[in-house]
């Protein structure tokens, strides 16, 4: 296929300059390319790496307007995520010499006043020492007595083991802690004997007992059982495995980025990760390779023997609860202490492929942050975008009291559809007509596939048709279906993506759960926020969430289009409908924040 030109440039965006101001000069005088590749050669060289120049191209369809990315090159895991002094902290998986995971993998950082807009600062943790030597890779931040942050992340030491290191902020007075300084002596946890060296890594959030003492989670594997080890320390530096695991699970392989945190049994509100008394409960969350899912099983917490015991285990299968039906991975959460709430945010990686990454000269990017705590019914975690989110909605339509007939379709107009947030509320018909289902038989993924979008069905098909070209030939369904089961209803929520692209060669994996109906109620909503290449939808008020990749030939800015359908036989309501168009978020805007440069 034919793919837009474009001029060379190093492959790794650094900060050469302190302010948009600077940066503009820079592209005046036409040496911000040389710049790059001057410094990308000097630090390519120190690592023994060759360097290798991209195509990228000129136009970037696919960069989106509101989702953190890095500036260039490959992103993955989030990493610590952190509130201190007024500022938020967002460190995240990088590879600085190219747009796929590397040997060299470092911890990137970039801060924000309001998880919207963002500075890229440099890099915090890189490679250096013989117990990182070979990759800096995930983990997690705590803040210790006196706010003190401490950074606890695994190291791929000179033998390829995974090995736990400390690292703390050199400047405590710095507002955004731009340089950390590792622990002398680390590494401060090593394997276990009971675990394979080359699959122990991720360390927790840690939190304090009664006792004082500090507790850590790290993922772990011995052959085909997954767990997570628990380790106690009196002063944050040394460390002492306790006798059995924490928790383990037979079927599910390594696990990979665990997160330990309470969620308060009658409130919204997050509570902070030490926590622990009759009023909350656990969330126990591991990332499967197997399956490329993150899922999470709630329970409670006994510090007394030291160990989680889950309401439910952990299947390895699509019975297990999930944070998200689509594309997110490696979630970590963390506690926002200036607004009393847990925030989730999880990579989103590409469904194209790795030479088409090379080819944009980026690939990966954080989904938007999440605030999350437990539903009414204590069975499950809801999960909304962040309050301020909404601080991005500029041009808005609103749509009430229409019928969608069915096999009709309408055009959603006004807005920019391939950048927008929409909300609507689907009134229901009678559900006696619905179709039966034994969900408990039924794999809601393929379900989803096997009756798309096209499929018509009694109640629903029917949702939205997003980033749609204007004669449908690229559209991505994200739809509902309603049946009856025995003594409930049941709604499927789908992301349809198998007429997403004209591009043939694309992953296009459709997406779905199943979700209860409250008879009562009769609606359904929705809300997707649309944003070039990535959907993230939430239905029912976020007990449901698919997120999408998806890569348009046709559909792309103004030639993106938004509709309402619907492809059952019985008519739907469209209570309320509001879409906005988005605003674009500032990277890079160092005149808004106030700081030393010395």
């Amino acid at each position: 296929m034919i793919r837009p030109k474009g001029n060379l440039v190093s492959i790794s965006l650094l900060q050469m300059a302190k302010s948009n101001m600077e940066i503009s000069a820079i592209l005046s005088l036409g040496l911000f390319s040389l710049l790059l590749r001057i410094r990308i050669d000097v630090e390519a060289s120190q690592h023994g790496i060759e360097y290798v120049q991209y195509q990228v191209p000129e136009s970037q369809p696919y960069r989106t307007a509101y989702h953190f990315q890095s500036p260039m090159n490959w992103l993955n895991d989030p990493n610590g995520p952190m509130y201190h002094e007024g500022v938020y902290h967002l460190f995240y998986q990088y590879n600085p010499y190219g747009a796929v995971f590397g040997d060299s993998m470092i911890w990137a950082h970039s801060v924000s006043y309001d998880l919207i807009n963002w500075v890229h600062l440099d890099h915090a943790i890189e490679p250096s020492d013989p117990f990182d030597i070979n990759s800096c890779w995930s983990g997690s931040a705590t803040i210790l007595p006196g706010n003190k942050p401490a950074i606890l992340y695994t190291g791929i030491d000179a033998n390829n083991y995974q090995v736990q290191n400390l690292a703390f902020p050199k400047n405590l007075s710095d507002p955004f802690l731009r340089v950390w300084e590792k622990y002398t002596q680390n590494p401060v946890i090593t394997p276990p004997s009971t675990v394979d060296a080359l699959n122990f890594r991720d360390p927790t959030t840690a939190w304090q007992g009664e006792d004082g003492k500090w507790r850590v989670i790290v993922g772990a594997r011995n052959g085909h059982e997954g767990m997570a080890i628990l380790y106690q320390s009196e002063d944050f530096v040394n460390w002492t495995v306790h006798l059995s695991p924490f928790y383990r699970s037979d079927s599910t392989g390594i696990w990979e980025c665990p997160d330990f945190y309470p969620v308060s049994i009658n409130s919204t509100n997050g509570v902070d990760t030490s926590v622990h008394n009759p009023s909350v409960k656990h969330v126990m969350k591991a990332s499967f390779q197997v399956n490329w899912h993150d899922c999470y099983v709630l329970g409670t917490y006994d510090p007394e023997k030291e160990n989680f015991i889950p309401e439910d285990d952990f299947t390895g299968t699509n019975l297990d609860l999930r944070f998200d039906y689509g594309k997110f991975y490696a979630s970590k959460t963390f506690f926002d202490p200036a607004k009393n709430r847990r925030i989730l945010w999880a990579w989103v990686n590409e469904s194209d492929s790795s030479q088409d990454d090379i080819e944009k000269g980026w690939a990966g990017l954080q989904s938007i942050p999440r605030q999350v705590w437990l539903d009414k019914s204590g069975k499950q975690l809801i999960q909304w975008p962040i309050e301020e989110i909404d601080k991005l909605r500029d041009k808005q339509v609103s749509i009430n009291g229409k019928e969608l007939i069915s096999g009709s379709i309408f055009e959603v107009s006004g807005i920019t559809a391939s950048q927008a947030d929409v909300e609507v509320s689907f009134e229901l018909p009678e559900l006696e007509s619905a179709e039966l289902i034994d969900p408990t038989r039924v794999d809601a993924q393929l379900l989803c596939s096997e009756e798309n979008a096209s499929s018509l069905g009694i109640i629903g098909p029917f949702g939205l048709l997003v980033l749609a070209a204007k004669d449908l030939a690229e559209q991505t369904a994200i739809f509902f279906r309603v049946y009856k089961a025995q003594n409930r209803y049941i709604g499927l929520m789908c992301s349809d993506q198998s007429r997403s692209s004209l591009r043939n060669e694309l992953d296009k994996t459709t997406y779905g759960a199943f979700f209860r109906i409250d008879p009562n109620l009769k609606k359904i909503s929705l809300r997707s926020l649309i944003d070039h290449s990535i959907v993230e939808s939430f239905g029912e008020e976020g007990r449901i969430a698919i997120t999408s990749r998806v890569y348009p030939l046709l559909a792309i800015d103004k030639e993106a289009y938004l509709y309402a359908f619907n492809n059952g036989t019985l008519n739907v309501g469209i209570s309320k409908l509001n879409a906005w168009s988005m605003k674009k978020t500032q990277f890079d805007d160092e005149q808004s924040f106030s700081y030393s440069l010395e």
